[in-house]
């Protein structure tokens, strides 16, 4: 009886360890990923501003050569 309560605990703690391992894993894959995309979304943010910034500074610079 002692034998396989303690064969069924430790089946037991196996199971839940390795469900406990792929949650930690698909968890942190999708942590990645989120970070990837915050990346992703900065980079396009600078981007913009980048632009918006050059195409401002080129009005400017026409606009004081039309003057």
């Amino acid at each position: 009886m002692k034998k396989l309560t303690l064969l069924a605990v430790t089946l037991g703690s196996l199971v839940v360890g390795a469900g406990c391992h792929r949650n930690t894993r698909d968890e942190a894959k999708d942590d990645v990923e989120e970070a990837g995309d915050k990346v992703k979304d900065t980079a396009e943010d600078a981007a913009d501003a980048t632009g918006d910034a050059a195409e401002k500074a080129g009005d400017k610079i026409e606009d004081a050569t039309d003057k």
